[in-house]
């Protein structure tokens, strides 16, 4: 140490020298503190200007990190990519009937059934009552998350030690759903938050609910309330007990480990504490409770329901990834008539099957379709739709020989015609029980199914314009190859289906129009009608047939049918009709083999007949005659009606000739006055030949006789085409068809 340090030292100085020493080191320090204030008044760097800088720099730290963060964030929800909600919403393809009732389900690709659900009109109101307070009770108040579920869940956690509620709303749930994952941790939970947000903004509360209710999680492949309710009720989830609601909120918590089918008495303890703490918050009586914790919990599942397999199988074809397909028929009736048709085949014997058609004759669609007995009976080829398999329709096509012969004015149900033995050429035909009515009505000879008589009007009427016409309303008669068509088709020589057959029955049930058949239902209906023959003449083919004698089980006048059998005893068939349905039903073996005894009228005619009867509707009345239809007992027939003469029968040998329309030729056009306020003026009709009295009729319809001058002034019936016709009193007749204009 310097001797200076020690002269100039505090310690060196005694007394006085202490004090003034003191009393000269505050006045330094007061005099620094002095220098160091600026002029301006501002504080020098090291004193109170560091702290606040020192203070907004870390707030600007804390910003850019909480920036970061949030960019962070933000980039990790971008790499989560779009809500799977197309995937989410793929369900089974469900077929369901004209009232949306399930006929079918079709499982998922991977097995899994899942249907679509409509919380609102599908499930029972309890049961959603049950699911929100138990799952989520602010559910339509939140946006995806709920604040006061998570605090509880961490209060539950931090005082009981381990998870009690995990807080998520439905929506998160359903987050989960959509994008399963198997851990339980933070990051699964700030997912499942994000995502329900992006839910809440992209779907209504409604739409929400529905998909929770579609993907939700009951044990093994099932998924959804509606497929739960199904396998384990067998029943709709639009009504269900209180025990039953319980249940199904309690298994998705845990479906694995609560399978019904594995694990009952665990779903039962389940079900129980839903029930206990629904009772804790007063939304359940006490009473209530008991009775349902008594209800004993369904062990088994139950099948998907099977209805209509083949018109389902059909559907499903046609229109591929459809999630709803919405067919015309009625659930009730088919399932009737499937059961009716099981039942009958059962009956019957082996290996024959039973096909039934029912259709709705004002629409056309199709209430019913039953392909054949047992869906999943091998050997009577369950699987092989026989509504729409090529058969022989044995005698099934009469009514429409005699419908065209009546439209052509040559003969009535009360004209007499011969059953008598006949040659056509090489072809004989004969009668089922090869006897001979002799002279009988044309409506006798129809209901008896007489051949003789049906193949000498369809001489008259002729094969070929019977058969086209049949194809112009819809049926389609399939031929040998390179065959024309023939007498024999009069009497099951051509091929057809059960369905065709119905459509060509709802035509004379209509009156004289046929509806393509409509088995999916569609936006639109773009179906035009089709012509069969003519009102009055449909309406006298279903006058006859509703006199013929029904079978045993049967009631007379209430419903227009007939019987076939083809060839050989192959095929059984009975179709009828009343004011409002008509019924096809087809019975024999689908390989073809002929079955001894198999015949239309004993075997077919019944089960059209219960068919009938199981509907549950009283049979509804035919329509009213049409305007211009000819009520008349045979003698008050115009002359030329009272018998009808085969072809062969009209050579005259007197030297007469048969008459002959000279005007207007056929195929001709004919334009017709029309300054009569848009009314169309008589046209003229002239005839050559003929024995008078001549009867002259247009489309069927006598409008009177022609005098000895042979014309006469016709009304046209209105534009388009017109069939005139001339009948002579021997019965000789001609016809031509024109077109006016």
């Amino acid at each position: 140490m310097s001797a200076s340090w020690r002269k100039n030292s505090p310690s060196s100085c005694p007394g006085k020298s202490a004090k003034r020493v003191f009393a000269q080191m505050t006045r330094a320090s007061t005099t620094v503190v002095a220098e160091e204030k600026n002029v301006d008044g501002r504080d020098k760097p090291g004193h109170d200007g560091g702290g606040r800088r020192r203070a907004i720099r870390f707030a600007a730290i804390a910003l850019a990190t909480i920036c970061i963060m949030v960019g962070a964030f933000a980039a990790w929800v971008v790499t989560l990519g779009p809500l799977p909600l197309e995937q989410a919403q793929k369900v089974s393809t469900s077929i369901v009937d004209r009232n949306g009732k399930l006929l079918r389900a079709y499982a998922m690709a991977d097995g899994r059934w899942r249907l679509p659900v409509d919380a609102k009109t599908a499930v029972d109101p309890g049961y959603l009552k049950l699911l929100l307070a138990y799952e989520d009770r602010r559910f339509l108040s939140h946006r995806g998350v709920d604040p006061l579920a998570l605090g509880r869940a961490a209060i539950q956690l931090m005082t009981r030690g381990h998870i009690v509620s995990g807080g998520s709303t439905i929506t998160m749930q359903l987050a989960r759903l959509m994008e399963p994952r198997r851990e339980r941790s933070i990051y699964a939970k700030l997912r499942q938050m994000v995502r329900a947000i992006e839910i809440e903004r992209q779907l209504s509360k409604d739409q929400i609910l529905d998909l929770y209710l579609a993907l939700a999680p009951f044990g093994g492949n099932l998924e959804g309330v509606r497929a739960a309710s199904i396998a384990y009720f067998g029943k709709e989830p639009k009504r269900l007990s209180l025990a039953e609601s319980a249940l199904l909120v309690a298994l998705p918590q845990s479906p694995e480990t609560r399978r019904l089918d594995r694990y009952a008495d665990v779903a039962r303890v389940a079900r129980d504490r839903v029930l206990e703490r629904m009772v804790e918050e007063h939304l359940v009586s006490e009473d209530d409770a008991v009775q349902a914790k008594s209800v004993t919990v369904p062990r088994l599942r139950k099948p998907m329901p099977i209805l209509a397999p083949h018109s389902s199988d059909t559907a499903m074809a046609a229109m591929k990834d459809t999630p709803v397909i919405k067919l015309t028929l009625d659930a009730s009736l088919q399932k009737t008539l499937e059961a009716l048709a099981r039942d009958r085949a059962i009956a019957q014997g082996p290996n024959i099957s039973v096909a039934m058609i029912a259709v709705d004759n004002e629409s056309g669609d199709v209430l019913a379709r039953v392909g054949s007995s047992d869906y999943f009976d091998e050997r009577r080829a369950g699987q092989v739709d026989m509504t729409r398999a090529v058969r022989s329709p044995g005698s099934t096509l009469k009514p429409f020989i005699y419908g065209l012969a009546f439209e052509d004015g040559f003969v009535h149900p009360e004209s007499l015609i011969d059953d008598r033995p006949i040659r056509f050429g090489s072809y004989a035909p004969e009668n089922f029980d090869m006897t001979f009515q002799g002279t009988v009505p044309v409506r006798k000879a129809l209901q008896l199914s007489l051949n003789v008589p049906a193949i000498a009007l369809l001489d008259r009427v002729g094969a070929s314009r019977l058969s086209s016409r049949l194809k112009q309303a819809g049926g389609n008669l399939v031929l040998p190859k390179d065959e024309a068509p023939g007498l024999a088709m009069g009497l099951g020589g051509v091929g057809v289906t059960l369905q065709d057959l119905a459509q060509l029955y709802v035509g004379l049930a209509r009156v004289g129009t046929t509806k393509p058949l409509r088995e999916i239902m569609t936006a639109k209906d773009e179906r035009d009608p089709m012509r069969l023959m003519d009102q009055a003449a449909a309406w006298q083919v279903g006058n006859v047939l509703i006199g013929t004698p029904p079978p045993e089980n049967g009631v007379h006048n209430r419903i227009a049918f007939k019987t076939g059998t083809s060839y050989g005893y192959r095929d059984a068939w009975s179709v009828g009709f009343d004011g409002r349905v008509t019924i096809g039903v087809w019975v024999g073996r689908p390989d073809g083999a002929p079955v001894a005894g198999l015949v239309g009228r004993t075997a077919a005619a019944p089960i059209l007949f219960d068919a009938f009867a199981r509907t549950g509707k009283i049979p509804a009345a035919l329509p009213k005659p049409p305007k211009g239809a000819l009520l008349a007992s045979n003698a008050k027939l115009p002359l030329p009606l009272r018998r009808f003469r085969p072809v062969g029968e009209l050579v005259r040998t007197n030297g007469d000739q048969a008459p002959r329309i000279q005007f207007p030729l056929n195929g001709s056009r004919i334009d017709v006055d029309r300054s009569n306020n848009g009314q169309f003026s008589a046209m003229p009709v002239k005839i050559a030949g003929g024995v008078l009295p001549l009867t002259m009729l247009v489309n069927g319809i006598s409008v009177g006789e022609i005098d000895s001058r042979r014309q006469r002034l016709v009304d046209p019936p209105g534009p388009g085409f017109a069939r005139l016709t001339v009948i002579d009193a021997t019965g000789a007749a001609d016809t031509v068809v024109i077109r006016v204009q």
